[in-house]
């Protein structure tokens, strides 16, 4: 965006011949058309609409902007995809930054900036290599954010994985509906990579909210039904959790529950849980690895090895020949349990665009939707009926080789909530100790 943005001052401010003096060739960016914002890891729902380019002619171009948080951008995404760093590069080079007056893409290539870029990510490439409290050891590399961005670790941290050990345990953020959706059918078929098994975390306390438990509120105490039994609201509950699992199911891979155990958590709910995903056909383990450490999760870590020794039938839920209109409706239906999809008519649009050229129709689709809920509606628990999904925008990631299809109203910039953190966070003048982040 700094390029982009003194660009757009540039050739404002210039004439082609004092352009070429430069060694600047006129790229006429449309302003009012530009594909990217600025990226920070702050929650700052101020940025995510603003004006910049106030003031005079050297203080850049006055135009519409805003933020988003850097793990739903597509640097991190074409990170998390990266087969290695020449990749990267290439990938980087072919972002769009904006549209020229005539509609045609201006990239970070036309821009010159695309070389600092990838030298920037030079390091970053390389994961990062950390620690349990246990000393087991840990890939961290790029940012699971699957509701509005593709949600894995990356590809390359796998391939590491995979080299060093003989289980390698990959995260997909967000649930199965996007995380595991977006790993199963859009990380999979770039690394070439198949899975032995997947896992779906769960708890007591989450099953209640789907079964129709008091609105959680962050910063406030839990009601009483979150931490007393509550025998109907698991029993509602689980059908969630059978949506997952039956997701699962589609892929060709057998699916683990893990139920992470809370002190609150009674027998009878967890055996309720228990028998709903064995009928549906997954293992199950308790985990209280919260309590007692690896030992806590020694179940969890046996059913997964008893699980991987299976031979799964792993298999996509559409090919590259599949339309993206197909797609978003077998993603939708399948996944969401959806009965159809609706668009906007700027969403029409751009599909149509999409599809009419070869280069664009067979990238990846990488769905943007909440985590809070199986539908679009962070509102709406459990396993909803009876409800269409609403597509009100399409976005174009070229350097990721994602069409990025948006549903329902949801941010790429998180707000700062009424009672937020830092309101508990100091140092002790004293002992220089920070206290409160914990």
């Amino acid at each position: 965006m700094v390029a982009l943005t003194a660009r757009l001052q540039h050739e404002f401010n210039y004439s082609d011949k004092i352009l070429a003096k430069k060694g600047l060739k006129r790229l006429n960016i449309n302003p009012k058309n530009v594909a990217m914002g600025w990226a920070i890891d702050f929650s700052a729902q101020a940025l995510r609409e603003i004006i910049i380019g106030l003031g005079g002619k050297m203080d850049g171009f006055t135009m519409r902007s805003g933020f988003q948080i850097t793990v739903s951008s597509e640097l991190m995404a074409i990170l998390a995809i990266a087969s290695d760093l020449k990749d990267l590069r290439e990938r980087i080079g072919k972002i769009v930054v904006a549209y020229d007056k005539q509609k045609k893409p201006v990239t970070t290539r036309d821009l010159e900036v695309d070389g600092a870029m990838t030298a920037i990510m030079n390091r970053t490439i390389n994961p990062n290599l950390m620690q349990t409290i246990e000393g087991q050891p840990v890939l961290v590399h790029a940012g699971p954010f699957a509701n509005i961005a593709i949600g894995q670790s990356s590809i390359i941290a796998d391939r590491l994985g995979l080299k060093l050990g003989d289980y390698h345990v990959t995260e997909s953020g967000f649930g199965v509906d996007i995380g595991f959706e977006k790993f199963w059918n859009l990380k999979c078929r770039y690394s070439g990579l198949k899975p032995d098994t997947a896992v779906i975390v769960c708890t007591v306390r989450a099953l209640k909210m789907h079964g129709g438990g008091p609105r959680v509120v962050p910063g406030k105490p839990l009601d009483s039904a979150y931490t007393e039994k509550n025998t109907a609201l698991v029993e509602r509950g689980v059908e969630n959790l059978i949506a997952h699992i039956e997701t699962v199911k589609k892929s060709g891979i057998p699916a683990v529950v893990s139920i992470n155990h809370f002190a609150t958590d009674t027998d009878e709910e967890i055996n309720i849980i228990k028998r709903a995903a064995e009928a549906s056909g997954a293992r199950v383990a308790i985990a209280r690895h919260w309590e007692k450490g690896g030992d806590g999760a020694r179940e969890l870590a046996e059913a997964v090895v008893e699980a991987s020794g299976e031979k799964p039938d792993f298999n996509f839920l559409y090919d590259n020949a599949t339309t993206q209109k197909d797609r978003i409706s077998r993603i939708a239906t399948e996944i969401y349990g959806a009965d159809g999809v609706v668009y906007s008519e700027e969403a029409e649009k751009k599909l149509a665009a999409i599809q009419q050229d070869p280069k664009l129709s067979g990238m990846g689709t990488c769905m943007v939707k909440t985590h809070l809920s199986l539908s679009h509606d962070p509102t709406v628990k459990g396993r909803p009926k009876g409800w269409t999904l609403p597509i009100r925008d399409v976005l174009l990631y070229r350097g990721a080789e994602f069409v990025v299809p948006v549903a329902g109203d949801i941010k790429l910039m998180p707000g700062t909530a009424s009672d937020p953190a830092f309101r508990k966070i100091d140092v002790n003048t004293e002992t220089g100790k920070v206290t409160g982040l914990f």
